[in-house]
Formats: structure tokens, sequence, C-alpha cells
């Protein structure tokens, strides 16, 4: 792949893969990192990409996997000191609650129900969190996300379906009359 081939691969897909990694990092600024870190592998293993996916599927596929690889350095990395700075050192007390995720895509007015939504978000499980990001968020079609989850159609629907019923459980609460 030449420089400009790069460039064009790089302009098509910067805001998508900023998106993924914002949805799953909620942080700016790490999202912006793992954008980075997504086409820096894309650049350095272009020669072992297989013509048989699609690129956007395979950038998918990188852009998700250094995603929750961030997330699971970073939840190893401040864990202990994250807890200790969450409760008072003599009273237990929790004294520090952390800030609530506003994805920068939501209009003002559905701030708080986003916010809601990200919080039910980060305690589904991977493959479920994945799916609904995909699909829900990026906008991607089940057979698409299926082609970067490398599974197939039917679990997606499944893992869909699963995501959206856990989440109405968790929401529930914010949403009753």
């Amino acid at each position: 792949m030449t420089n400009a081939e790069f460039e064009i691969l790089y302009k098509k897909y910067k805001n998508r893969v900023y998106n993924t990694a914002l949805s799953y990092l909620q942080q700016a600024e790490d999202a912006e990192e793992v954008a980075q870190d997504v086409f820096v592998e894309v650049f350095r293993s272009q020669q072992t990409f297989r013509q048989e996916a699609d690129i956007g599927t395979w950038i998918y596929r990188i852009a998700i996997n250094k995603s929750l690889d961030f997330l699971r350095h970073k939840t190893r990395q401040k864990r202990f000191a994250f807890l200790t700075n969450l409760f008072h050192q003599e009273t237990d007390e929790i004294i520090h609650d952390p800030p609530d995720f506003q994805h920068p895509g939501v209009l003002l007015e559905q701030k708080e129900n986003a916010t809601y939504l990200f919080k039910a978000l980060n305690e589904l499980p991977e493959t479920q969190k994945t799916a609904f990001i995909l699909t829900q968020i990026e906008d991607l079609s089940y057979a698409e996300t299926a082609k970067v989850m490398d599974v197939t159609v039917a679990s997606v629907e499944a893992l869909l379906h699963r995501g959206k019923q856990s989440l109405r459980k968790k929401l529930e609460k914010y949403y009753r009359s």
C-alpha cells in the first residue's frame, strides 16, 4: 500500500475508529490514543491483511481489540489506586463518584439519558457490548457486525437480544413513570 493509499484509508476510517474507541473508552484522550494505535497497527501489518475480508471489517476488528486491550490494561494499572482514592482513609466512606460519561455526539437534551445508557452498557459482557455498539451506535448491519466479530449473524442477533434485555432491566429504574 502506498502512502497515498494509506492516507485515503485513514481519511475514510478515522472518524469511525475514533467513535468506536470512544464508545468503549468514554474518554476523548484515550479514544484518540487508541485510534492512533489502530492506524499504526494497520500500517505495520498491512502485509498480513488477507483480501478475503473487507478492509473496513479488518480495521473495526483492530479498533475493538485495541479498545478492549486498553481497557484491560487501564483497569489493571489503576484498580488499586482508584479504589484507595474512592474511599476516605479513616472512615471508609465514599468521597468521590466517578464522572458520568458524556458522548460528544449526543444532543444536549439527551445527555442525561445517554449517561445512563453508557453506564449500563459498561456492565454488559464484552460480546454483547460490542454487538450493541456496532449495530446501534456505529449503525453497522448485522452481517457487517458478524464479520467484524467473526461470528454468525444469528449470534449477533442473540447477543443483541440478550444485551437489550439486560439494558432494559438496568435502565428501567431511570424511566419509571
